[in-house]
């Protein structure tokens, strides 16, 4: 449970992101939304594994 409810957060903060660097639509934006993506895709990843 405690999995998916981490892969639904990190697709609303995908989608925020995305919708953000979309409108404004700088490279730099871009570059930095691509970042914050990878950093929470990688703690998604390491700390969302199932601890029995």
């Amino acid at each position: 449970m405690n999995r998916i409810l981490a892969l639904f957060a990190f697709a609303v903060l995908a989608a925020f992101l995305y919708i953000l660097a979309r409108k404004i639509g700088s490279l730099d934006l871009w570059l930095l939304t691509g970042l914050a993506a990878a950093l929470a895709a990688c703690d998604f990843l390491t700390s969302s594994g199932d601890r029995s």
